[in-house]
């Protein structure tokens, strides 16, 4: 790679591997990955324990100040999420916790409360970093911008079979229509919608495994930090 400290932005809908694939591109290339989303999710924990759900997020807002939220990175490079001095890591990917994730990163307020964390790590080194408005919002200079994204009944498949490996499995339809609903919801909140950056490489992984959306990821990336 020719330049020193540079920045990835992958963007994209629900369950469309940026995780995964950010993770691994992240391995590959020797850099930080910074799952965002993740981040979100936390404060979605946030308010399940406080008896807030989806209609009335908006009352994480006062609370927001209450949170300590770390990112702490293992042995592995495994990127651990923590709440209070917790680690949530696991808790964080249940269904339900990804609902009001949805939910609370629609207020601009927790947007807002979350923005530096996410900026000042691409400062300090070089990142892949996704989530829904990386390229547009948060790091809207990246050196490299990608739109991850696949068709919503390959993700719900994918999904599927990620929560069976996590012993949480649940019905196709009822993962599928979930995907559904938050890909809207995303797209159309008042605050950082999910879109595709003006400059960013659409990458559609709908007909390509895992290893073959890996490679994609890689080249895209590698090109573009050597031009």
């Amino acid at each position: 790679m020719k330049k020193e400290h540079y920045s990835v932005a992958v963007d994209g809908p629900s369950g469309a591997g940026k995780s995964t694939l950010a993770r691994a591109a992240a391995k590959e290339l020797g850099i930080t990955y910074v799952d965002t989303g993740a981040i979100y999710r936390v404060i979605g924990l946030a308010a399940s324990r406080r008896g807030i759900g989806t209609e009335d997020a908006a009352r994480i807002i006062p609370i927001l100040p209450e949170l300590d939220i770390a990112i702490r990175y293992g042995g592995d490079g495994a990127q651990h999420m923590f709440l209070n001095g917790e680690d949530v890591s696991d808790v964080i990917r249940l269904p339900e916790i990804s609902m009001l994730a949805s939910a609370v990163s629609a207020l601009g307020e927790v947007r807002a409360f979350l923005l530096e964390m996410q900026r000042s790590l691409a400062r300090k080194q070089s990142v892949i970093m996704d989530g829904r408005d990386i390229g547009t919002v948060v790091l809207p200079d990246a050196d490299v911008k990608i739109f991850l994204t696949a068709d919503a009944e390959v993700r719900a498949r994918r999904r599927c079979l990620e929560l069976e490996q996590r012993g949480t499995p649940r019905p196709f339809e009822e993962v599928c229509e979930e995907l559904k609903q938050r890909d809207w919801n995303d797209a159309h909140r008042d605050v950082a919608p999910l879109r595709q950056a003006e400059d960013a490489v659409l990458v559609d992984t709908s007909g390509l495994d895992f290893e073959q959306s890996r490679a994609l990821l890689i080249r895209t990336i590698r090109e573009r930090v050597d031009a």
